[in-house]
């Protein structure tokens, strides 16, 4: 299932707005198909550890105390070639530098509050997947 799978968040400034549902229907409408999703709210020591990849970057306490202000849906999303399918699909992490139409464009706040997240790489979208979600949540 590698490769066919990604994760996805709706961040908490996008589920404040009420774009829970547009996101999801402009997820199904770019083919995705939602495997596993959970509305939760992280906290902060779960923010840290999900995004412990970025702990030396500059904006990593930005990023987590953001993440854990607020509730999020996560969800798996499964599609050939997943990762780079969403990502290309979401935008880029600016919204004002994203593509017309693009989910981030659509929906995103600024740079920090860019309404969705997506795995970077297989193996990152194998391994947040299995933060959010077991086996016996997946359909």
């Amino acid at each position: 299932m590698v490769g066919n799978i990604t994760l996805t968040m709706i961040k908490p400034t996008a589920v404040k707005k009420g774009f829970i549902g547009p996101i999801l229907a402009k997820i199904a409408e770019g083919g995705f198909k939602i495997v596993a999703m959970k509305f939760t709210r992280l906290s902060l020591e779960q923010a840290q550890k999900f995004y412990e990849v970025h702990k030396e970057r500059p904006f990593y306490g930005e990023l987590t105390e953001f993440m854990s202000s607020g509730p999020i849906v996560a969800a798996v999303l499964e599609k050939d070639n997943a990762v780079q399918a969403y990502r290309e699909y979401i935008g880029a992490t600016d919204p004002a530098k994203a593509a017309e139409g693009t989910i981030r464009a659509l929906y995103g706040t600024n740079l920090g509050e860019n309404a969705v997240h997506g795995s970077d790489s297989d193996e990152n979208a194998h391994i947040e997947s299995y933060f959010f979600f077991s086996e016996l949540e997946r359909f």
